[in-house]
């Protein structure tokens, strides 16, 4: 039996049909999602994607234009329509575990796991993005410090935590197939 058959049949006898992926900002659930993708032969959906498709704009220019409280309006709506799929591993936005009504509606069809990453190695990652409205800072590093203290709880939620540090994509998609055999 191999990877895509093991996690199919697990998901299935735990009533589970999506993967989700959480986590701040560069610790890597876009290409976490696309190794997933690859190995399990599932498709791949990245909220933030979908938002800009939807709305045609960038989410830094949703941010600009409307602020954060209608951007989370916006992402609720989305994940709430997205987490009704089957048999696709969801990439969430950072902030996405701040509503509880997010998190429920992923885990009602959803293993929830959260990537993790050191403060210096998130702000290494992201440093090049300029999409990034919520580090568009002075001090970029305290930013991301405050808003991972202010969050972690939130994080703390899934069903799985993994860190990322020093780990590839295909590391990290291997270690969550590991842990959803060996949790359920």
């Amino acid at each position: 039996m191999n990877a895509i058959d093991i996690v199919s049949n697990i998901m299935k006898n735990i009533g589970m049909k999506n993967i989700v992926l959480t986590g701040f900002m560069g610790t890597g659930k876009s290409e976490v999602s696309r190794e997933l993708s690859k190995v399990l032969g599932w498709k791949a959906i990245d909220v933030d994607t979908e938002i800009e498709k939807s709305q045609r704009m960038k989410i830094t220019g949703i941010f600009k234009q409307f602020g954060e409280p209608r951007f989370r309006d916006i992402e609720t709506e989305m994940i709430k329509k997205l987490s009704k799929n089957k048999n696709v591993i969801i990439s969430t936005g950072g902030g996405a575990v701040l509503r509880q009504e997010n998190m429920d509606a992923l885990r009602e069809n959803g293993v929830i796991i959260c990537l993790t990453a050191a403060p210096e190695t998130i702000l290494k990652r992201t440093s090049n993005n300029n999409d990034r409205p919520l580090l568009q800072v002075e001090d970029p590093l305290k930013k991301i410090q405050e808003l991972l203290e202010f969050r972690m709880p939130y994080y703390e939620k899934a069903d799985i935590m993994i860190d990322t540090e020093n780990k590839t994509p295909l590391e990290i998609a291997e270690e969550i197939i590991e842990k959803i055999k060996k949790r359920f």
